[in-house]
């Protein structure tokens, strides 16, 4: 293992592991979707194009993370947290109006009888304390003021604060009090949320308004038409209680029925929660799970609300005959942050007699002045495990603490912590376990001299397990790094920079005699830059050439008395072909005089396409030390750059990098693909890598990965990924998923196969359903469209 830093620019990067179980009613202040910590290793794809703030992606890349250290040392950012409501609104609420308030009254005819009763017909409207009544015929007794209403009848209150989600009662008749609240109700209809309805031959309504029941009554979320009643799914049951301050229904003995069949029924009353809940006790989807490793198996989740601020959910998986696991997640919403801790304690057959399992937990909290305080903490018994219950794909994990403040013109980042490898051919006690750093950076504006500096002061410090010599060496490093650059437009267009730094690193280095304790080094450095812009119109078409020349010297530097810790995975594309150094870390550095030379062209069409070439390549007077095992930017001459990108403006994107040398010999190509339609995402991306021994490469790396997501038909998504090796000629990976979705129900089944293997972790296959009805706690759509029943012959 070893500490990859990137030195001179942020890369910014997240990942998140997807839960496998959907939300259902634990929906809570947490994002629902944000189940698990991010984890090192995880893919995200590099923007290409964009509709709709969606990205067209292709290929995957594994994340940075948010800080500056580009080790892949996993994100620490918090889960998501709901903001508090600005206000509040208790169901059943009567409004604002005062007791005994006005009521409107809008219809064709109104007739006041001599004893005060009050006669309306024909398209009968009536507000009254927030209420709308739509009626044929309203008769208002004078001395009572209780209403007997004729149909069809529609009971809303289009004042909630949430339309969406209030509750409205259509019926043939009924009788009400004043206050449209209370009494009977006849060939009652109850659509609670725009979803789940209760159809009844009678309902009664009580307590202000709050509690309906509905006898021999049928609840569904399906529609019905009347050529054929019968809906996909059905509860039948002897009465269905709504309270709509708990917001929850109980149903007597409940029947449940799929296309008129009885499937399930039970002798006692049950409750859940209605489909406006976010957050209430109970039990979440359970979810059938197949593995060739686990067997058949089956997660039956419970949610459980600790106040508003935090929750509980605890899983139960069991397998047959193979495993008996209990998984928890624990959350919880401070006012400056929240954090999330996910786990699980198993017994199964792989081990036998073992414990196994795993901690995951992480936390964000916002401090005063702009601080961030992140905590992550990461432990498993075996990586097997992670991967067989699929927790995660990661093989080194990492707890630690850091601390962060980003502003316009400072950055304050330290980080302290501990790696825990779990790959196989990864010696713990000669790989960095303990690590720390600190970075202070700030950009101004000197006196005088004007343009624009940025001044650095870091340090590191990494420690080995092996008290061993060299093998456990132990390394500390503080810098001071000192940039400069001033801009200037000369005559003809031309941009000019004069650019100046400097450099200082003190190490300490212990167990190990092959170098000294304590070395010192300063590098300054000057250079120049010259950009050359031009544009052109041909054919309604935009051109844009813009040559560029960056000359730099440094004294020649001999870094051979500094442990290469930090510089071992070297990358040469657009991105740092005019940096003053192409190793992303301290412990090397390009040093003499050399120059950056490169040229960027762009056609920008009319129809909305844009094509990008840029190319380039570096020029040293010498060959410079640490650079001889680089072949692509090593030599007098590094490899040619060739950067090609294509953006169609509707959703296709293709980008090309290659490094070849001046006999076509490619070392390095990389050709992303990215479609995004409505109905379909795609994303593929082949990746060639010469063999390097300096980056622990001994062969050719070859690779293809590709996923994609289509709307099969009305209702139906499938989404595909496959990752192929060719060096090894195998498949690495391979999954398949459908989901099936109607207003009523919603289906999810996928298989998925890993390919390799090793002596602790087998190769399996898995396979999992999961199946939810709608109408019974609130939840967030998924990808594609929503089939829908048509009524019309």
């Amino acid at each position: 293992m070893t500490v990859q830093t990137t030195r001179r620019s942020l890369r910014l990067g997240t990942a998140l592991i997807a839960a496998l179980a959907a939300p259902a009613a634990g929906q809570t202040i947490f994002d629902q979707d944000a189940s698990m910590p991010q984890m090192p290793g995880v893919s995200q794809t590099a923007p290409l194009a964009s509709i709709g703030g969606v990205s067209a992606l292709a290929p995957e890349s594994d994340s940075l993370g948010s800080e500056p250290i580009g080790d892949r040392t996993p994100s620490t950012s918090a889960p998501e947290a709901v903001e508090p409501d600005a206000s509040v609104r208790i169901p059943g609420d009567r409004g604002t109006a005062g007791e005994g308030g006005a009521a409107t009254v809008l219809a064709d005819a109104v007739r006041l009888r001599d004893d005060r009763t009050l006669v309306a017909a024909g398209g009968v409207v009536i507000w009254y304390q927030g209420a709308r009544l739509v009626a044929s015929r309203v008769i208002v007794d004078g001395p009572t003021g209780d209403l007997t209403i004729e149909g069809p009848i529609h009971l809303s209150r289009p004042d909630s604060t949430d339309p969406e989600q209030d509750t409205i009662l259509i019926a043939d008749a009924a009788q009400l009090d004043r206050e449209l609240q209370d009494g009977i109700i006849r060939g009652a209809r109850l659509v609670i949320g725009r979803e789940l309805q209760l159809a009844a031959r009678e309902a009664e309504r009580r307590d202000g308004g709050r509690v309906t029941e509905l006898r021999q009554v049928a609840a569904s979320s399906c529609q019905i038409c009347a050529s054929d009643p019968t809906p996909l799914w059905e509860i039948r049951a002897r009465a269905i209680t709504h309270d709509a301050e708990t917001r929850t229904i109980t149903f007597d003995h409940p029947q449940f029925r799929a296309f008129g069949v009885p499937l399930a029924y039970v002798p006692f009353s049950v409750t859940a929660p209605d489909p406006t809940v976010d957050r209430k006790n109970g039990f979440l989807r359970p979810e059938i799970r197949t593995t060739s490793s686990l067997g058949f198996g089956i997660k039956l989740p419970y949610f459980v609300t600790l106040g508003d601020h935090a929750d509980v959910t605890v899983t139960p998986y069991v397998a047959v005959d193979r495993t008996s696991t209990l998984e928890l997640r624990y959350r919880q919403a401070f006012a400056n942050g929240a954090t999330e801790w996910n786990g699980a304690i198993t017994r199964d057959d792989l081990l036998p007699d073992e414990w196994r399992g795993y901690v995951f937990g992480i936390a964000q909290f916002d401090l005063p002045r702009d601080y961030k305080l992140g905590v992550q903490v990461q432990a498993a018994t075996d990586r097997a495990y992670l991967l067989d219950y699929d927790v995660t794909d990661a093989d080194r994990l990492w707890s630690g603490i850091t601390l962060e403040q980003v502003r316009r013109k400072k950055l304050v980042w330290a980080r302290i912590g501990n790696y825990n490898s779990l790959r196989d051919d990864e010696d713990e006690s000669s790989s960095p376990a303990q690590v720390a750093d600190a970075i202070w950076m700030r950009r101004f504006t000197p006196p005088r001299i004007g343009g624009e500096a940025t001044v650095e002061w870091s340090a590191h410090a990494h420690r080995r397990p092996s008290d061993d010599d060299g093998i456990g060496r132990d390394v500390a490093r503080a810098s001071f790094d000192l940039d400069w650059r001033r801009s200037q437009i000369l005559p003809g267009g031309v941009m000019a920079a004069a650019i100046a730094g400097l450099e200082a690193d003190l190490y300490r280095i212990a167990q190990d005699d092959s170098y000294d304790d304590v070395v010192a080094r300063a590098d300054p450095q000057v250079g120049v830059e010259l950009r050359w812009p031009l544009a052109t119109v041909h054919g309604r078409a935009t051109h844009m050439v813009e040559p560029v020349l960056q000359l730099l010297y440094s004294p020649p530097g001999d870094d051979d008395d500094i442990p290469n810790e930090d510089s071992l995975l070297v990358e040469f594309d657009e991105g740092n072909l005019f940096s003053d150094s192409r190793f992303p870390g301290y412990d090397r550095s390009e040093g003499g005089l050399r120059a950056n030379a490169g040229l960027t062209w762009t056609r920008i069409d009319p129809n909305g396409w844009s094509l990008g070439v840029t190319g380039g390549r570096v020029f040293r007077a010498r060959q410079g030390s640490g650079d001889e095992d680089r072949s692509f930017i090593g030599g007098r001459r590094s490899d040619w750059l060739l950067s090609t990108t294509y953006d169609s403006g509707r959703g296709l994107a293709i980008a090309n990098r290659a490094l070849f040398d001046d006999s076509f010999n490619v070392s390095r190509n990389e050709l992303r693909m990215g479609w995004l339609r409505d109905d379909l995402q795609l994303s593929a991306g082949y990746l060639w890598i010469d063999a390097d021994l300096a980056e622990g490469r001994d062969s050719d790396a070859s690779e293809l990965a590709a996923s994609v997501g289509w709307q099969i038909a009305p209702g139906w998504w499938g989404s595909a990924e496959a990752r192929y090796d060719f060096t090894a000629e195998r498949a690495q990976s391979a999954s398949l998923d459908v989901t099936y979705r109607n207003e009523c129900i919603t289906v999810e089944t996928g298989v998925s196969r890993r390919f390799t293997s090793s002596d602790t972790i087998d190769a399996e296959t898995s396979f999992d359903l999961s199946v939810r009805l709608a109408g019974f706690g609130n939840t967030t759509g998924g990808q594609g469209t929503v089939a829908q029943r048509n009524c019309m012959r």
